[in-house]
């Protein structure tokens, strides 16, 4: 663990927040190890339902620490590195991730919000991802994210020239669900947080797997929906829904891990 990342959960909800605020929260390699321990670990925890990265201070992250990684690259042929794992960890994440970024959000700074269910923004955020400018290659496999997200032509601008959004662009984009003032930005989210972690974490799962599902034929899709819908109607999360909807109170999900 590293004191850079700072971990805290309360109501259903992992809170990682990047805790380097002199360097831009700039990302080392223990900060990707801790980053990723967390997340791996909120996946196990059945007290755990929703996952929520956020920034101290006036940035979310500046991405990479050069430094560091001029002295570790961070990929390695002799097993994963701390980046890889972070991205993995990511990537394969069952159980929503969510991110509120405020102020500065660079290279896999962007990057990682194509990985997450829902981010959210403050009014003084901005997006960019320099790595063409900086002789280096885009990753984190946004080549294919980000066009999916906003479309080729905003991507390359992105990717390309490395051009800054700001927070209303980004929004614009489909890369920012929601922008809130700044100094509401962490509140909202956690709000949104804690009120997906009382949903049903069944019926939550299976939605971000359609989700993230690759694109394939309507039709399939349907057949797809229509399997995990039936099975959804023989849960028991359905079960004390629907007997919370007759019965006209709130449904009760905290028992189903």
């Amino acid at each position: 663990m590293t004191e850079y990342v700072k971990i805290s959960d309360a109501e259903g909800v992992r809170t990682i927040a990047f805790s380097r605020a002199d360097k831009k929260n700039a990302l080392t390699r223990e900060m990707y190890d801790a980053a990723a321990n967390a997340l791996n670990g909120a996946q196990n925890d059945p007290e755990i339902r929703v996952v929520l990265f956020a920034g101290e201070g006036d940035s979310f992250t500046a991405g990479n620490d050069l430094n560091d990684f001029l002295e570790h690259p961070p990929f390695s042929e002799d097993g994963p590195s701390p980046v890889e794992r972070f991205m993995t960890a990511l990537m394969e994440a069952k159980k929503p991730v969510v991110a509120a970024v405020g102020g500065l959000s660079v290279g896999i700074g962007v990057t990682m919000l194509l990985h997450c269910d829902l981010v959210y923004a403050s009014r003084m955020a901005t997006f960019s991802t320099p790595f063409v400018k900086l002789a280096l290659a885009p990753e984190f496999a946004s080549s294919i994210t980000m066009p999916a997200v906003m479309g080729r032509a905003k991507a390359a601008e992105m990717l390309l020239l490395g051009e800054k959004l700001s927070a209303e662009e980004a929004e614009r984009a489909g890369l920012v669900a929601r922008v809130f003032a700044d100094e509401e930005l962490i509140e909202q989210a956690t709000a949104r947080c804690r009120k997906l972690a009382k949903l049903a974490p069944g019926a939550v799962a299976d939605a971000k797997t359609l989700l993230r599902a690759p694109a394939e034929d309507l039709a399939a899709r349907m057949q797809r929906e229509g399997k995990l819908f039936n099975e959804r109607l023989g849960s028991d999360e359905f079960k004390e829904a629907a007997g919370a909807f007759f019965e006209r109170r709130e449904p009760d999900f905290s028992k189903f891990g």
